[in-house]
């Protein structure tokens, strides 16, 4: 009898021991899965992100294509935890649409900050330097109506000047190149051009007093060569 009793008191013990042995090895695992999600958790918080964050000043109504193709904005890496809540990450993003606040250096762009923009709206496709100008061409001087909205075009000018002997002749002479056509007529009439403002003037000054020809250029692979004149005498070989 005190031989059994015996056993199942060692039993017991042994058992509770177990218990114990298990148990702690239960609370070690958990706290080795805490231990290692908090570290995750940490360090995916300071890993970096890349952003697009404002290089300068970004006023209210700013097309967000102007934003990109001037780049006003910069890819920053910053931790991941201190990335607002819609942040850009690309700028495509900014495609069709508007900064609809002041947006400041070192400011990240997310979407809050901006809008829709009206897409037909020529201002949205003007950067702070650009102006649109409306030149009025017949069909023949806009390459017989085949210019499209997107081209690209060379502006020459026809004008009479005077030489050195002081007579009279017309000349005509390569002023602008490589302009950006924001809209067309189907056959000649206004052509909208973007430009800088004196490049504005330039061409309201030979609407008004030559003859302007738009020439255009290759959609890919154009090049930039030095302004011509040409006169009579080129015509003549002289």
């Amino acid at each position: 009898m005190e031989s059994i009793l015996s056993s199942k008191v060692f039993a017991t013990r042994r058992g509770t021991i177990m218990l114990g042995i298990g148990a702690a090895v239960l609370a070690a695992i958990a706290l080795l899965v805490y231990l290692n999600h908090y570290r995750n958790s940490v360090n995916s918080g300071v890993q970096p992100m890349s952003v697009l964050v404002a290089k300068s000043l970004i006023q209210k109504g700013t097309p967000g294509d102007v934003i990109g193709s001037t780049k006003l904005f910069q890819v920053t890496s910053i931790p991941r935890d201190q990335v607002k809540s819609g942040a850009y990450v690309d700028p495509k993003t900014l495609t069709g649409k508007v900064a609809a606040v002041d947006i400041y250096p070192g400011q990240q762009l997310t979407s809050v900050d901006f809008g829709l923009a009206n897409v037909n709206a020529l201002t949205q496709r003007l950067a702070r330097d650009q102006r649109a100008v409306v030149v009025p061409l017949d069909s023949p001087s806009a390459v017989g109506g085949q210019i499209a909205s997107g081209d690209r075009v060379d502006i020459w000018v026809l004008l009479t000047a005077q030489a050195s002997n002081g007579v009279a002749r017309p000349v005509v002479r390569e002023v602008l190149q490589n302009m950006y056509v924001l809209t067309a007529g189907t056959n000649g009439g206004n052509v909208t051009i973007r430009a800088t403002p004196k490049q504005a003037g330039m061409l309201i000054y030979a609407a008004a007093n030559a003859k302007i020809w738009l020439v255009l250029r290759p959609a890919v692979g154009s090049t930039t060569t030095q302004p011509t004149q040409v006169t009579s005498s080129d015509l003549a070989g002289g």
